[in-house]
């Protein structure tokens, strides 16, 4: 057995016996390992921020330190008073008891953009529900995941967790990677990262919870709030320089109230691109060897991206927007670009404003998150029944309301499923609740209804359906 193998056995093999010495866990031992990795991960959030910010040059220190306390705080208060062991329903009517039951070992991918939260988070719901974790932070982070990860497992082991209920390596080799994924012994595969990374943890056939990618238009309609709704999107666009996946992607504004929309964009230091800048931003945005994002431009401030792009951009500018006149590959700037530049399409009325959404989510996020500031609520739910969209967030800042907790009862979460549109199993904000195996108690109950029901008359070939149930409703 080569050396990489047996790498991935003495892994597997602890966190196999870490599985099995989580499952006797009750429901208050397993509270009380829960409590006191968030109070250590919620004491370290500064450190943690500032280390992911150091290591991997992408983003704001300063955010990462919100978007650490919405992985440990909020994210514990949303589980606390979840039940996760033994008995969580017992139903006298129907006969239902449901027992919830651990998984088993989770293998969890960590994407650079959110590294440390991420872990945080991640940790929280798999310590939850009894279930020991693996990590594998992406190769330009592996310090602060391994950081973070050593904060809560150490703080898990002083509340007397199983050992080895966390493990993380920072050099998984290619080699191991599908064979951590692919193990007799994992149960499953917490993918949040790149597309490929996710595409791989589906492939590896075991269970998996992956997100797909997120290109969020938000539609600014003729009913809305104009300085409220440019307020949320500068809010939501440059926080961490914008690598939040559920980030605004593209401003889509009819041609009524085009003028106030640019104007307030322009008053918050919002720069409008011309042609040729816009073709210079393009060029940098896209990686030409892959044709997706490039990696240099990911969570990078305004002012690297225009030395970049070899563009000249007033002094103080937060935001680079990008008018374009179609959706697509020959539109770089139309994809998803985790940094503060942000496309910028005009529609005659509502129904161009939608096809424009909707190409912009079929062009690389489909069912993940949309946007949209309104103050009509019958073009609320029209606009919502025409996306494909796990999210539809509401007069609200898209990176924050879709991560939920913040601005919405949504469960804060930072991984977000993209329903079968994403290739995804769900379309909900993964939580500790998609964590557990749950086991049902179905005792016998009598269906009266059923048990009197002359049977012969299925057997009758002439009856259609409306006929046996007007017979079967006369008699009862």
């Amino acid at each position: 057995m080569s050396e990489t193998t047996e790498r991935v056995k003495q892994v597997m093999t602890k966190a196999k016996a870490a599985a099995a010495v989580f499952s006797q866990f009750d429901q208050a031992q397993t509270d009380r390992v829960v409590r006191a990795v968030y109070e250590a991960a919620f004491a370290a959030r500064v450190r943690l921020a500032k280390m992911a910010h150091e290591e991997t040059g992408i983003g704001i220190w300063e955010d990462k330190v919100v978007k650490n306390v919405v992985a440990s705080q909020f994210v514990y208060e949303d589980i606390r008073d979840l039940k996760t062991v033994g008995i969580i329903s017992d139903d006298v009517r129907t006969g239902i008891t449901e027992i919830a039951q651990p998984l088993g070992p989770i293998f969890a991918i960590i994407p650079v953009t959110n590294p440390t939260s991420t872990t945080i988070a991640k940790t929280l719901m798999a310590l939850k529900t009894r279930n020991p974790l693996i990590f594998s932070p992406h190769p330009r982070a592996p310090k602060c995941v391994g950081e973070a990860a050593k904060v809560c497992y150490e703080a898990a082991l002083r509340a007397d967790a199983p050992d080895d209920c966390l493990q993380w390596a920072a050099d998984w080799s290619r080699a191991e990677m599908p064979q951590l994924m692919g193990h007799p012994d994992l149960a499953l595969v917490l993918a949040t990262g790149g597309g490929a990374m996710v595409k791989a943890a589906y492939s590896s056939g075991k269970p998996a919870l992956g997100v797909g990618p997120g290109n969020v238009p938000v539609y600014i309609e003729r009913s809305a709030d104009v300085p409220h709704a440019v307020e949320a999107i500068m809010l939501s666009k440059t926080f961490d320089n914008g690598t939040v996946c559920a980030s605004e992607q593209a401003i889509i504004v009819e041609r009524e109230n085009l003028a106030e929309i640019r104007q307030e964009f322009e008053a918050r230091r919002a720069y409008f691109l011309s042609p040729e800048e816009v073709d210079k931003v393009g060029k940098i945005a896209l990686d030409p060897a892959t044709g997706v994002m490039s990696p240099a431009i990911v969570g990078k401030p305004v002012t690297f991206l225009a030395e970049l792009a070899g563009i000249t951009v007033p002094a103080g500018t937060r935001l680079l927007i990008a008018p374009l006149e179609g959706v697509g590959k020959e539109y770089p700037l139309s994809a998803e670009v985790l940094a503060p530049v942000i496309a910028w399409y005009e529609a005659l009325d509502f129904q161009a404003a939608a096809k424009l959404c909707i190409d912009l989510n079929f062009f690389g996020g489909l069912g993940h998150t949309v946007s949209i500031h309104s103050n009509d609520p019958a073009r609320i739910l029209e606009f919502a029944n025409l996306m494909n969209a796990g999210r539809i967030v509401v007069n609200t800042p898209s990176s924050q309301g879709a991560v939920g907790s913040i601005f919405n009862t949504l469960p804060p979460s930072l991984t977000l499923g993209c329903g079968t549109g994403g290739n995804n199993i769900t379309t909900d904000n993964i939580t500790a609740r998609h964590l557990l195996n749950v086991q049902r108690i179905a005792r016998r109950r009598a269906n009266e209804r059923f048990e009197r029901f002359d049977k012969q008359l299925l057997l009758d070939e002439t009856l259609d359906a409306a006929a046996i149930m007007r017979r079967y409703n006369n008699n009862y």
